[in-house]
């Protein structure tokens, strides 16, 4: 049982400092190309991610490049939620949505 709870902390440590180098990464590239270039950066992200999902609508496998896609828009999104200081309102708007979405789903 120790055991486990040692490769829990340690994990959780891990993930930590994972979070932490991807918020260093963020804010460098926020101060390195400025805000704004950035957050045209994210619409045009946005607008790559929609166009390889409507060519997987009408029938091309494009696994790959939707997958390359959601990381760009994920990334992307990072810099948002650090530029605008809206970290823990997203996640707090995304705790209650899912919960919403568990009791629809629930009946």
């Amino acid at each position: 049982k120790e055991d486990f709870f040692d490769l829990q902390d340690e994990i959780i440590a891990t993930i930590k400092k994972l979070e932490e180098r991807n918020k260093k990464t963020y804010q460098e590239a926020l101060k390195f190309f400025g805000p704004e270039s950035q957050i045209k950066k994210m619409l045009e992200e946005m607008a790559e991610l929609q166009k390889e999902l409507c060519k997987s609508l009408r029938g091309k496998e494009n696994r790959v490049e939707i997958a390359e896609e959601i990381a760009d828009v994920e990334i992307m999104l990072g810099q948002m939620k650090l530029y605008y200081g809206i970290e823990e309102g997203v996640e707090r708007h995304k705790k209650w949505k899912l919960q919403r979405l568990e009791e629809r789903l629930q009946g």
